[in-house]
C-alpha cells in the first residue's frame, strides 16, 4: 500500500526523477561530444545515482515502516564498512555483534514510535552496556583505542543516522504541507545536491584548498558555491516540503551546508589516518554506503533539533 503522500511532495519527488533524466542527458551529451576523454567515472556516478533515487524513492512511497527498515539496512552497510577499517582485537569481536544488534533495535523503537527514546538510546544505553561489557571480558591492553573507535562508529552510523528516523515518525500534523516525508525528503536531497554542488565547483573553478591535509580536492570555492547554492534551494523548495518561513528556511540551508561538509570531512580524515580512498565499492563511482552517507550523518541531527526547536 502506497503512502499517502501531498500534492506537493509528490511534485517534489517527480522533479528529482526530472532532473536524475536531464542529468543523464547532459552527460551522454558530454560524451559524445567529447570522445577521447575518458568519462567512466562521470558514467559510473550517474549510472549509481539512478539505483540509489529509485531505491529511495521506492522506501519512501511505500510508507514509514519501510523507510525505517531501510534506513536500518543502511546504517548497516555503513557501520559494516567502518568496522572494516579499523583494527579490531579477537576479544571485541563479541562486542561488534552486540553493535550490529543495535541496528534492529534502533529501527523497532522508531517503528513503535519511541520518538523522546531515540536520541538517548546509541550514547546513552548501547554504548554504556558495550563498554561495561567490554571491561569485564576484554584485556585491559588496547581497551582505551577498541572502546574508542568502536563507540566512535556507532555514534556515526547508528546515532547520527538515527535522526532521519527521528524526524520520519514525526506526527504529520507537524508539517501541513508535506507532513513528515516532506521533512525528510527536504533534508536528504539539499545533503546530496550540496555533495554535488562542492565536488563538481571544486573540480571546476577550485583553486584555494581548504583542508589539503585531509582531503586535498576540497576547496574553499567548492565550500562556497555549495553552501550558496544549498541556501538558495533550501528557500526554493520550502513551500513545497515544510512549513518553513524564508528566515526559518535561509537557516535550514545554512545548518545542512555546514553539517554536510563537517559531516563529509570527518570521514575523510578517517579514511585519510587508515590509508583508503573509499570506505568501500558497493556504489560505482561513489565508492561505499559510508562515503555516499557521511555528509547526512552530520545534518541530520542538527535539522532533526532545528525542526523540533521550532515546532515543540
Amino acid at each position: 500500500m502506497l503512502h499517502n503522500l501531498t500534492p506537493t511532495v509528490t511534485y517534489t519527488l517527480l522533479g528529482i526523477v526530472a532532473l536524475l533524466v536531464a542529468s543523464s542527458l547532459m552527460v551522454s551529451l558530454i560524451v559524445r561530444l567529447n570522445p577521447d576523454v575518458d568519462f567512466d567515472e562521470l558514467k559510473l556516478r550517474t549510472r549509481t545515482w539512478w539505483v540509489m533515487v529509485t531505491v529511495m524513492l521506492l522506501a519512501t512511497v511505500t510508507g514509514k515502516v519501510v523507510s525505517l527498515v531501510f534506513l536500518g539496512f543502511v546504517s548497516y552497510l555503513a557501520l559494516k564498512e567502518y568496522l572494516s577499517l579499523i583494527p579490531t582485537r579477537r576479544s571485541d569481536r563479541a562486542i561488534l555483534i552486540f553493535a550490529y544488534a543495535a541496528i534492529p533495535m534502533q529501527t523497532y523503537l522508531a517503528a513503535t514510535g519511541k520518538a523522546d527514546f531515540l536520541p538517548i538510546f546509541v550514547p546513552l544505553y548501547v554504548l554504556l552496556f558495550m563498554s561495561t561489557t567490554m571491561v569485564l571480558k576484554s584485556p585491559t591492553h588496547g581497551f582505551l583505542h577498541a572502546a574508542g573507535t568502536v563507540s566512535f562508529g556507532m555514534m556515526l552510523t547508528l546515532f547520527g543516522l538515527g535522526f532521519v528516523s527521528s524526524l520520519i515518525i514525526l506526527p504529520d500534523s507537524v508539517n501541513p504541507i508535506g507532513g513528515a516525508t516532506g521533512l525528510v525528503v527536504y533534508l536528504v536531497f539539499l545533503v546530496q545536491f550540496n555533495d554535488v554542488v562542492q565536488y563538481v565547483a571544486g573540480k571546476a573553478v577550485g583553486r584555494h584548498r581548504l583542508i589539503p591535509s585531509v582531503s586535498p580536492n576540497k576547496t574553499w570555492e567548492g565550500l562556497v558555491c555549495g553552501f550558496l547554492t544549498t541556501v538558495t534551494l533550501a528557500l526554493l523548495l520550502a513551500p513545497l516540503l515544510t512549513p518553513f518561513g524564508r528566515a526559518e528556511a535561509l537557516i535550514a540551508g545554512a545548518l545542512i551546508a555546514v553539517g554536510g561538509f563537517a559531516g563529509d570531512a570527518t570521514v575523510s580524515a578517517i579514511k585519510r589516518d587508515v590509508g583508503v580512498g573509499d570506505t568501500g565499492n558497493l556504489l560505482p563511482g561513489h565508492g561505499g554506503v559510508l562515503d555516499r552517507v557521511d555528509s547526512l550523518i552530520f545534518a541530520a541531527p542538527l535539522f532533526y533539533y532545528y525542526v523540533h526547536r521550532l515546532y515543540f
